[in-house]
């Protein structure tokens, strides 16, 4: 499977401007999953600026607001 970075990062909500893996889903979900962690693409906007891409930071998102990531 071919990556398509311009695609991806089109729709990329990443906030983190000096990551190498922007637009890069693959090699970004399994930079987090090594880190017990998520993207930012599964946090909403005002989540994902914090930088916490806890498992646990996820479960508060999702108690306090749903699943809305936009």
């Amino acid at each position: 499977m071919e990556c398509i970075s311009k695609v991806n990062l089109q729709k990329c909500n990443c906030s983190y401007a000096s990551c190498s893996r922007r637009g890069k889903c693959c090699e970004c979900l399994h930079y987090h999953r090594r880190l017990g962690e998520l993207p930012a693409c599964v946090f909403h906007e005002d989540y994902e600026r914090s930088y916490d891409r806890s498992v646990e930071n996820f479960i508060r998102m999702v108690g306090s607001m749903g699943m809305r990531t936009s």
